[in-house]
Formats: structure tokens, sequence, C-alpha cells
């Protein structure tokens, strides 16, 4: 790779790394930078346990379970009423770790069971597989970057798309005292004709843009702004912003921590989004983590 390239992925990198802080910045700017061999593991500091257990992109097998209620807006958007979204979930998550000598593999399973108490409708929603990559140089202890490919597969076509769709994710994470915080991107589109879709559509979702902060208060307890996934739909270059709470307890362990938290939601920015908005939501999770090679 030449100079030049790597300073233009440098650059590109840092732009975003520069909205979660200074710390990761510098890291992943100064990979690009030096052809050097990445560290020996333990020469970098490193993640603390609660900081750890609230990582999905950590070295670590990661089981979650969680349910979650939603309350929509019925207010009016473009003169008619605004379409409620599907009333509540059960969600299982699990990541699992593979360690190569040059990048680790993460790939992440998502599973959602939605019902509509409006129609009784339930049913397996489009189950998400990503899988982030992280080369070792991108990696510094407290924090890392990474991206990779996603992919949705068809769910029941009562609550979710029956077909398969494409992307990829990249996130960025760091630690730093008792600050976690990061970004993760998705962009996906759906795999079908689109000379097949209804007028007005197009086969591009909307960009997914999810920072997350959470702060240390002592003794595994932490806050933060939750599952806030800001979306931009480039059809009508709407923007819609949910906000929220999270209040939880990370409970460590001599092989792996338990993490527990709650977590409400409502929307901040939805005047003109085409799509359904939270009035409220509430969130209970529970997810238990475990070394690699555990």
């Amino acid at each position: 790779m030449t100079r030049s390239i790597k300073h233009s992925l440098a650059f590109a990198l840092a732009a975003i790394l520069s909205i979660t802080g200074g710390n990761a910045f510098a890291q992943v700017a100064d990979s690009f930078e030096s052809d050097a061999e990445p560290a020996e593991a333990g020469d970098e500091p490193q993640q603390d346990d609660v900081s750890k257990a609230l990582d999905s992109t950590a070295t670590q097998w990661s089981f979650q379970f969680a349910w979650q209620g939603t309350n929509w807006k019925d207010d009016i958007v473009n003169g008619q009423p605004r379409t409620a979204g599907l009333d509540n979930f059960v969600q299982v998550r699990v990541v699992a770790p593979f360690v190569f000598e040059k990048f680790t593999l993460l790939p992440r399973l998502t599973l959602r069971h939605y019902e509509n108490e409006n129609n009784g409708k339930t049913g397996l929603g489009n189950t998400e597989l990503f899988g982030l990559i992280i080369p070792k140089q991108w990696d510094w202890g407290t924090g890392r970057t990474g991206l990779g490919p996603l992919i949705t597969l068809p769910g029941n076509k009562d609550v979710a798309r029956d077909e398969w769709g494409y992307g990829f994710a990249a996130a960025v994470v760091n630690t730093s005292g008792n600050w976690f915080y990061g970004l993760l991107l998705t962009q996906s589109w759906r795999a079908v004709d689109p000379n097949n879709l209804p007028a007005g559509t197009s086969d591009t979702n909307p960009l997914g843009i999810a920072p997350f902060l959470n702060y240390q208060l002592g003794g595994g307890w932490y806050v933060g702004n939750g599952d806030m996934v800001i979306s931009y739909d480039w059809d009508s270059n709407e923007v819609y912003m949910p906000i929220g709470v999270r209040f939880g307890k990370v409970v460590p362990g001599n092989t792996g921590s338990w993490n527990i938290y709650a977590e409400v939601q409502t929307s901040l920015i939805y005047d003109d989004w085409p799509g359904s908005a939270k009035d409220t939501s509430f969130r209970f999770n529970i997810t238990r983590t475990l070394p690699a090679g555990f």
C-alpha cells in the first residue's frame, strides 16, 4: 500500500473517530502511518471488566436476551396519519470470536420475534448476520475499529420483509477513564429486482448511525444513551433521531461477566420522517459474556 493511500485511509477513519474523542483518533491514525508490526499482547493498556462487558467488539463470546415494548406516535405526516411500528419484540443476539494471526473475526447473529397487538400478527423478523473484521493494527487495547459485511435473511411477511438484504457495517470504540464510547454505521440494500418495487421506493435502506456513550458510576453501575440509532432516508432526505437513557450494572466473574440493564427511549427528531416514530419504548436486557476459548 502506498503512503498516499495510507494517508487517505487514515484521514477517512480519523474523520469518523473525531466524533468519539482524540485518543481513538490518534491510535488509528498512527497505525496507518507506520508499517511496524502490531504490539505484542500485554504491551498496550487494556479495558477494565465493566467496559469490556459493554463492548460488542471485544474478543469474547456474548449471549444477549432482551425484551422491548413500544408505543408509537400517531401524528400527521405528509397529510396522512403516521404509520405505527410493531409493538413488542424479543431479541436473542450471539457474538462468537474467531482469532487469527493478523485479524479477529466477530460474527454477530441477531434474531427478533415481533408482535403487533393491533392486529394480532406475530412472527420472526429479518435475521441479521454481521461479520466484524478487526485487523490487529486496528486494536489498541482500550478500543478498536473494524468493518465487515452485513446480511439480512427473509422474515415472516406479517412482521418483516420476505426477502434477502446485503450491505456493510463499521464500528469504532474506545475507553478513556470511566467513559466508554463509540460509533456504529450500517448500510444495507434489498436483494430484489428494482423494477418490481412499488412506485416511489428504492432498494436502498436508510443509513444507520448509532453513537453510544457510557459512564461508569462505580461498583459496576453505569449510565448511557442506549440503543440510539439515527436513520437517514436516502429517498426523502429526512432524518429520524431517537433519544434515551440506559441504566445498568455489570457483575464481573472469574470467567466472564453479566450485564443487566433497563432502557427508556423516545423520539427527538421525527416531524417529517416518513416512517414510524417512537412515543415511548422500554427495554430490559441481560447479557452473558465469556472469554474466547472458555
